[in-house]
Order: structure tokens, then C-alpha cells, then sequence
């Protein structure tokens, strides 16, 4: 029972580090918060901090593993309640940013932040924000494979594929440099004008018959 109720103890000490990590580096950036800081905010001890995360640069992985799998969640949730039709999808993406910008802690995209801060020197950070960008591209490959095509049966379904990649990393490139807008210029329209240029590349795929 002692060893039961240390793990939980272990597990709620965790979450509540995260959570203090979450809103201490996203707001402020990585390097600006120091350990002990981060044990006041969690409310737990230096040693137990050291328990669960041997290292800064454990915890740092952990929180971007974290955020990347809860903003990953959160817009496949937004898509799936607002999105209305193939095409509905992919312009809800751009309506769950608008929906995160007006949030009061939006901060940018926490990724593209950290690997400015220590991709250059932090091979984990690197990988986590790469595969967080990747993921969001294979998301959006998802969302563009649904839509419906007017290509012919018999053209080379390598090729299809081969377009519809091209789409989502289209997207993808609209995504991050709304996100990037709205952080840094505080450009409040961003989202709304990365959607108007998400309708003008799904026109452009249906006027190659990409879509249908």
C-alpha cells in the first residue's frame, strides 16, 4: 500500500510540476525560469522536483511532449465539432486559431518558441518540435486525403497523393506563419486572413480537380 501511495504521490507531483513548467516557459521563455522557481510554483520540494525530473532539460522535453499531444487534441476536437463537410474541416483549423489568439496567455506557438530559444544546442527540443510541425502536417494530410476528387480513375494515384502533400504543407505553412502574426505583430486578423488564403488553395485544387 506504501508503494501504492507513493506513485500517486510521485504522479500528482508530476502533473503539478508540469503544469507550474507549462505556464512558466510558455509565458516567459525556457531560460528565463530557474528550478526553484519552478518548485515554488509546483509546491513541492527541491528533492521531489529532482525525483521526478533528474534534469531541466528532462522536464523541458516533457512539457513539450505534453503540449503537443493536448494542442494537437484540442484542435482535432475543435475540427470534429465545427467542421462541416471535407472542406468545412480544414477551414475549421483556421477557426480554432482565431479561437487560441483571443485566448489572454496566447504566446505563439510554444515549439517554434523553444527551438528559437535552444534548438541550436538541444537535440531534444529540436526533435520535439520537429515532430510536433510533422504532426500537424500529417493532421492536415488527413484532412486533405478526405476530400473528394474529380481526377480520373486511372491517373497515377502516386501523383494524387503527391499533390494532396503538397496541399497540407501549403496549410501547414499558413498555420505557422498565422501563428507567428498574431504573437509577434499581434496581428489580430491573422487567422481570418490565413483562412482566405486556405479557400484560394482549396479553389485552386478543384480547378485542377483535385478536389471535387
Amino acid at each position: 500500500m506504501r508503494q501504492e501511495e507513493a506513485r500517486t504521490a510521485q504522479d500528482e507531483a508530476r502533473v503539478r510540476i508540469l503544469d507550474a513548467a507549462e505556464g512558466l516557459f510558455y509565458g516567459r521563455g525556457i531560460q528565463a525560469v530557474g528550478m526553484d522557481e519552478l518548485r515554488a510554483a509546483a509546491g513541492v520540494s527541491l528533492k521531489r522536483l529532482y525525483q521526478c525530473f533528474p534534469a531541466k532539460q528532462d522536464l523541458v522535453e516533457a512539457y513539450l511532449r505534453r503540449r503537443d499531444a493536448r494542442w494537437r487534441a484540442a484542435l482535432a476536437e475543435y475540427v470534429d465539432a465545427h467542421g462541416e463537410g471535407p472542406e468545412g474541416r480544414v477551414l475549421a483549423v483556421f477557426d480554432r486559431l482565431a479561437e487560441w489568439f483571443a485566448e489572454p496567455d496566447f504566446r505563439g506557438c510554444a515549439f517554434l518558441n523553444s527551438f528559437g530559444e535552444l534548438g541550436a544546442t538541444s537535440e531534444e527540443v529540436a526533435r520535439a518540435a520537429r515532430e510536433h510541425k510533422q504532426a500537424l502536417v500529417s493532421y492536415l494530410g488527413g484532412l486533405v486525403s478526405d476530400l473528394p476528387s474529380d481526377l480520373p480513375s486511372d491517373l497515377s494515384s502516386g501523383l494524387r497523393v503527391q499533390q494532396r502533400l503538397l496541399l497540407a504543407g501549403q496549410l501547414a505553412l499558413l498555420v505557422d506563419g498565422a501563428i507567428s502574426a498574431a504573437a509577434v505583430v499581434g496581428e489580430a486578423g491573422a487567422a481570418r486572413q490565413a483562412r482566405a488564403a486556405a479557400e484560394i488553395l482549396l479553389a485552386a485544387a478543384r480547378s485542377d480537380g483535385l478536389v471535387g
